[in-house]
């Protein structure tokens, strides 16, 4: 990168230090402490190197796609539907709060946050359940989209050169679900505000298209955390905001975390993979299946070919290049 004078940017890095060392919690992750990048590069002189990670993200191809894929219903009739990528700058916007309450690092979430989803398969929840099976069938380790948004940022944007992302960002990427939990609070934070989010979020639009009324939530929980999506989004915000600080990790309380995880489990019971969306699931599993048979059968790549091929198709996309098969 060129060297270019300004007073601006020859004190930038200086005062971005300044001001974190004043303002951020010893537990924060400082914007030029990164374990770095796989490739050493110049650093951007009006950016720190969490910002840049975010700018990547939000430029690259996988991001654009996330307004084409399935949140929880696939091509809805209705404008307010929310999209994968709608539920990612939800989740970006109330982690960024939290960080902000807990002096961490509001750059680093916003990076992790609006890439965690970036390898999420078309079709939500059922498409990542159907190409799991199919990679099993063929005697693979099947698919987790955490697994696929690392691979999409370290191998796939560019060209196969990857975005070159700072470790703390990969890191949280990666374990944002799963077994693993994020070696930074800030990841830790967007592991937990990701279900915040879309548990009550889909809600909402599940309520919206007819599949569920109001009075079939579970009425202790809803009791705890609040009638509506903004409520119980606030009920949740606070308590782990207040029990975070006090345990100097991010955790919620047992009473709310509780509570949201039995609206989590209500939720992959009647919405996600319920009895109403059977006759879809089977419809999503069939053109998954069709599509990764042609590609591997009949195009013939290979397998892990046609996962990055397939994982990268928005709803659209799939819905046609399936119907062009038959």
């Amino acid at each position: 990168m060129p060297e270019l004078a300004g007073r601006v940017a020859d004190a930038f890095e200086g005062l971005v230090r300044e001001h974190e060392d004043r303002w951020l919690s010893p537990l924060a992750v400082r914007s030029y402490a990164s374990r770095g990048r796989n490739l050493p590069e110049d650093e951007c002189r009006l950016r720190t190197p969490f910002q840049r990670d975010r700018d990547r993200i939000v430029h690259s191809k996988a991001f654009r796609r996330l307004r084409h894929k399935t949140q929880v219903f696939v091509d809805p009739e209705g404008d307010h539907f929310r999209t994968r990528l709608t539920h990612t700058l939800e989740t970006t916007g109330i982690a960024r709060g939290v960080a902000r309450a807990l002096r961490l690092n509001e750059d680093l979430v916003e990076a992790v946050g609006l890439g965690h989803d970036l390898g999420h398969p078309p079709f939500g929840h059922a498409g990542e359940q159907a190409l799991d099976a199919v990679l099993r069938e063929r005697g693979g380790r099947g698919f987790r989209h955490n697994e696929h948004s690392l691979r999409v940022v370290e191998r796939l944007e560019r060209d196969g050169r990857g975005l070159n992302l700072t470790w703390e960002v990969r890191d949280g990427i990666l374990k944002h679900t799963g077994p693993e939990e994020p070696e930074t609070l800030e990841g830790k934070i967007v592991r937990i505000v990701d279900r915040v989010a879309y548990i009550n979020h889909d809600i909402d639009d599940a309520i919206r298209a007819g599949m569920l009324d109001a009075g079939d939530l579970p009425q202790d929980e809803i009791a705890l955390l609040g009638a509506t999506g903004s409520r119980r989004i606030d009920t949740l915000v606070h308590d782990l905001v207040e029990t975070s600080a006090e345990a100097g990790d991010i955790v919620q309380s047992d009473e709310i975390g509780g509570a949201m995880l039995s609206l989590r489990s209500f939720m992959f019971e009647r919405v996600y993979l319920g009895p109403h969306s059977t006759a879809e699931h089977a419809t999503i599993t069939a053109t998954i299946r069709r599509i990764f048979e042609h590609l591997v059968d009949e195009r013939g790549d290979d397998v892990e070919q046609a996962t990055d091929y397939l994982a990268g198709m928005t709803d659209r996309f799939a819905i046609a290049y399936a119907a062009e098969l038959d």
